[in-house]
């Protein structure tokens, strides 16, 4: 697909600049990933979580993450006694976006580094819940619920509002691949198949309305974003909101919009040939060598490191080594 110069060009830099100023509030999480040439981190360039997350429709998995683990109430209760998503919202967007970031393309060190970083976050995160349920973020069946929900999430948005169909047994696949993750957190139960993993995430027997839930819905739908990036950003959500299941929809009181999914391709289309895949992805691909798949496109432009590197192998020479 080739785009004119001019004014869609224009359009398509401010979208960048927009998005990318979204995630720009921490370190960038993959800054030293080519430090740790061939390695292929959790999943791998054959894997589908490369695929799936490094799509734009992530950013509808992403929105709809949220929504889905605000269905706990424990989990909830955690997030608003403990969160700065009030005061500082764009820095925990960064944070989160940084950690997905970093376990779906880094190297295992990444890796690590992020879910230590996570995990030591965690350990104050206790208390009781409104219904005098204690809760502890670092609790395998809490944590099993962020991680589980965040990986169904990612894997619906990508079946409905994906580039590409996945093949038979891809989604399992998929599944499989988060659960060697979650086990990397402690976390537990992790389903091992897509249709095992919707249902523990559709008839989790803890989910009931709460009072931080009710927090985090009314900041879910209205975020303080500029207005550009706020207009599309209610275009995903309601897009998210449709794919959630019917029981999470009702215990959080949201409802679907007529024409929210044909609206969400339309914008995750218009993202896609704004942004290309995820940079992120394209880093990970130089990092162990590895060619873009088929029909893959990515727009931004890489690192200077990156670019040296490319270069270097084009060459058949080495690139200069670098330190972490």
């Amino acid at each position: 697909m080739r785009f004119s110069s001019g004014p869609l060009d224009a359009v398509k830099a401010r979208v960048v600049a927009a998005t990318n100023g979204l995630f720009s509030h921490v370190p960038p999480p993959l800054e030293h990933t080519l430090s740790f040439p061939g390695d292929p981190g959790v999943f791998g360039p054959e894997s589908v979580a490369w695929r799936v997350i490094g799509d734009s429709s992530a950013f509808i998995g992403g929105i709809r993450a949220l929504l889905a683990q605000a269905a706990h109430p424990e989990v909830a209760a955690g997030v608003s006694d403990h969160s700065r998503y009030r005061n500082d919202p764009l820095g925990r967007l960064s944070r989160t976006a940084a950690y997905v970031t970093a376990t779906a393309f880094g190297a295992m060190p990444e890796v690590g580094h992020a879910i230590a970083t996570v995990r030591r976050r965690h350990r104050p995160v206790q208390g009781l819940s409104h219904r005098a349920e204690p809760y502890d973020a670092d609790a395998p069946d809490m944590a099993a619920w962020v991680h589980n929900s965040l990986a169904e999430s990612f894997l619906v948005a990508y079946e409905v509002y994906g580039a590409q169909p996945l093949a038979p047994g891809d989604a399992d696949r998929y599944a499989r691949e988060q659960a060697r993750l979650g086990a990397l957190h402690h976390a537990a139960p992790l389903p091992e198949t897509a249709a095992e993993l919707e249902r523990w995430i559709a008839e989790h027997p803890a989910l009931a309305p709460s009072p931080g839930q009710r927090e985090a819905i009314d900041f879910l739908r209205r975020p303080p974003l500029p207005f550009g990036v706020r207009l599309v950003y209610g275009f995903l959500f309601r897009a998210a909101v449709a794919t959630l299941p019917p029981r999470i929809r009702e215990v959080i009181g949201v409802r679907t919009r007529p024409g929210a999914v044909p609206l969400g391709r339309f914008v995750t289309r218009a993202l896609r040939a704004s942004l290309g895949s995820s940079p992120s992805w394209r880093l990970a691909l130089i990092r162990v060598d590895a060619p873009p798949p088929a029909g893959v496109r990515f727009r931004q432009p890489l690192p200077p490191e990156a670019e040296a590197l490319r270069a270097a192998r084009a060459a058949g020479t080495s690139a200069p080594s670098r330190t972490a």
